[in-house]
């Protein structure tokens, strides 16, 4: 199951923060997916990745309430005990925009949807895929940083990792974490 982390609503389409629900709606796309609204409060589809079946999750709360759809999620499809087979695609503020980490738990770093989802899963034991949005002027801009949609260069940099995510995801549910690991981490990163 891959959960693309966001908020609702026009006003925060191309926000900072929801980089993850736009992978989501990419790896739709590419195979020939649709979501439909359940009532775990989500918009749901399953795919096939290369045989490999993939339910696809983008939750419809706000993100500080995530977990709230992930959870039963997680029960209906059948992946309670064993959260290896679930990833987690968010907006990192720690991570330069452009720059890519495929991670195995961890901790939140105030990131209130991930906070959301170990909350109710009480684990951190999951799969992430973090997209850098990178940080705010002072760390008080938090929120309107990752609320914002970004300038023109970090825009173009956080679309481009959009689309690494979303290849990321398909290397994790056909050759595994280990292998998206070495494959994707560290691309994107300013050089110079």
């Amino acid at each position: 199951m891959v959960v693309g982390l966001g908020n609702p609503g026009a006003e925060f389409a191309r926000s900072r923060h929801n980089a993850g629900a736009e992978v989501i709606a990419l790896l739709a796309e590419r195979h020939d997916g649709r979501l439909r609204r359940v009532r775990q409060r989500a918009n749901v589809g399953e795919v096939r990745i290369a045989g490999a079946r993939v339910a696809l999750v983008v939750p419809t709360t706000y993100m500080n309430e995530s977990g709230n759809a992930v959870a039963p999620l997680v029960r209906r499809f059948g992946i309670k005990d064993d959260l290896s087979r679930l990833v987690v695609v968010h907006d990192e503020l720690d991570l330069p925009p452009g720059r890519l980490q495929v991670k195995v738990g961890g901790g939140v770093a105030g990131h209130n949807g991930l906070r959301s989802v170990q909350a109710h899963l009480h684990s951190p034991d999951f799969l992430r895929v973090r997209i850098g949005v990178g940080k705010p002027p002072s760390a008080a801009a938090g929120a309107d940083h990752v609320l914002a949609r970004p300038s023109k260069r970090d825009a173009e940099a956080i679309a481009a990792c959009v689309v690494r995510a979303a290849d990321a995801v398909e290397v994790i549910a056909t050759e595994g974490v280990a292998v998206a690991m070495n494959r994707f981490n560290g691309e994107g990163e300013d050089t110079a």
